[in-house]
């Protein structure tokens, strides 16, 4: 963890996804002498990585912008997945006539799932328009079910010997109806729970578990772990500002954040880990063949990618007339960035590793796997904030408040106000009212001033909370000064109060606190 805080560092200073430097670290260490090998129990990998990341991603994903590209977003999660996971294995079998189709298939759909984590991490920075983003993080949701479904069927028919298209796609069906089932269902009683507890650290810990008990729920009868976990994620994120208080919604980010960095730090770590032992096996292979089938593998799911996005983007609109008018063609630049975030990761390592140990062409799938996902982190990855940036991709930077935030801030502000006028004649609350009608009438004005685009009024409005951060820094300042005269747990409270009042002028003015 100590190697992945360093590289994580290094990769924000030098704007590279920190995925890349991980794996590449792992890898580097699998081949020092003496170092004892590394092996990523395959089970272990897939039930402790998976369920809270998917869940975390479910869990802040935009559920109203999900359903309104839901569209592009179940072609590329199920389409593009099947899609690539045929033509690797078209690849595959080609350039090794002995695999068994069902092998290849296997390779296909263990690689043909992007992972979202390495691709989160340079759209994070880079703010690009918010319908990419959308498409992409509500591909991340759902295409690993899609391939672990297949996966599942083409690795059991390859050691039955038979392999039916039928049967697949009834067991995916099933699969993602029984998932989603099961993930509502537990998403559900999570909030009772929730209610019952009525505790911010009890809540926190109940809301991770619930992921979990999703998975193992699901996977236990043979439904998709991986849709019941971001079924249960959507109903959590929907009913958050309903079951949590406020202080656990601003606790259980920070838990959140901290679970992420630790698990996807490790998982990309010990990815480069497996490395090692995967050579040793492949000693009696002829390299050549291997870096071939290699680099062929890796050009088929780049190529792939691209002719599949093309294609749905194209081919409905030119069909139907009434989906031009409705959702017209997106910009080339857009669907560019959208085929080349396509790095591979946990999902394809976990799933390689979880294949038998005497399944036809074992080894060779392992190290396919690992180079497919070296190849595309290494490529794709450095080179996607780049891409971004020439394509000019991205949303244009605005100095303070956004105009889409202040209509929020506005209607907010608005119905404050409307709250603290209802209590004017009210016999207690009355001079109260009045001391506040003017501070939230200012906040309306300001933000209407600012959602109008009048550029005097937005720039006084930044340079008011500019100002506040001074004057709370100057605050903070005083009371550290003395803080020999206050008792600890009253520094503490205000400092904490000082805290908070920053974080959200910080907000406000669209900033982000590392």
């Amino acid at each position: 963890m100590a190697l992945c805080l360093l590289l994580a560092h290094l990769a924000r200073r030098f704007d590279v996804p920190f995925a890349v430097p991980l794996v590449l670290a792992g890898m580097a260490l699998a081949f020092v002498p003496g170092l004892p090998p590394v092996e990523l129990e395959p089970e272990l990998a897939l039930a402790l990585f998976l369920p809270p990341l998917l869940q975390l991603s479910a869990y802040r994903t935009d559920f109203s912008a999900f359903k309104s590209h839901l569209r592009p977003i179940l072609l590329l999660a199920v389409g593009a997945v099947l899609f690539s996971a045929f033509l690797v294995a078209v690849v595959a079998k080609w350039l090794v006539p002995d695999l068994p189709w069902g092998a290849a298939i296997a390779l296909g759909a263990i690689l043909a799932p992007p992972d979202a984590v390495a691709a989160a991490s340079v759209l994070r920075d880079l703010k690009p328009p918010k319908s990419v983003v959308t498409v992409l993080e509500g591909e991340s949701l759902l295409n690993d079910a899609s391939s672990l479904v297949l996966y599942r069927v083409a690795v059991a028919a390859t050691i039955a010997g038979t392999f039916e298209w039928g049967e697949t796609a009834l067991a995916f069906a099933g699969g993602a109806i029984g998932g989603a089932v099961i993930g509502y269902v537990v998403g559900r009683l999570a909030m009772w729970v929730f209610v019952a507890l009525d505790d911010t650290l009890h809540d926190i810990t109940a809301a991770i578990l619930a992921g979990f008990a999703a998975y193992f729920a699901a996977e236990t009868v043979h439904a998709s772990g991986v849709i019941a976990v971001v079924v249960c994620g959507f109903v959590l994120g929907r009913q958050q500002h309903h079951i949590f208080t406020a202080r656990t919604r601003l606790e259980a980010k920070a838990v959140w954040s901290f679970v992420e960095f630790v698990l996807t730090s490790l998982v990309f770590m010990l990815i480069g880990l497996q490395l090692s032992g995967i050579v040793e096996r492949l000693e009696r292979y002829d390299w050549s063949q291997l870096g071939l089938l290699a680099l062929a593998t890796s050009a088929a799911l780049i190529v792939s990618r691209f002719a599949w996005v093309f294609f749905i983007a194209w081919a409905p609109r030119r069909l139907s007339a009434r989906l031009r008018e409705r959702d017209p063609m997106p910009p080339a630049a857009h669907l560019t960035v959208i085929s080349w975030a396509g790095m591979r990761g946990v999902v394809s390592m976990a799933a390689a590793l979880a294949l038998p140990v005497n399944f036809p062409g074992r080894d060779i799938i392992l190290f396919l796997a690992i180079c497919a996902i070296f190849v595309t982190l290494v490529v794709q990855g450095t080179t996607l904030g780049p891409l971004i940036r020439r394509l000019g991709v991205t949303e244009p930077e605005a100095e303070g408040p956004a105009p889409e935030q202040m209509a929020a801030r506005r209607q907010v502000a608005e119905a404050a106000l409307e709250a603290v006028e209802d209590n004017l004649h009210h016999p207690e609350h009355g001079a109260a009212a009045v001391d506040l009608i003017q501070e939230y009438k200012e906040r309306v004005d300001e933000a209407v001033a600012v959602e109008d685009g009048r550029e005097p009024e937005r720039e006084h409005a930044t340079q008011r909370l500019r100002l506040r951060i001074e004057a709370l820094e100057a605050a903070r300042a005083k009371l550290i000064d003395g803080r020999e005269e206050h008792d600890v747990a009253a520094l503490t409270l205000l400092t904490e109060e000082l805290d908070l009042q920053e974080e959200q002028i910080r907000r406000e003015m669209g900033e982000t606190t590392a």
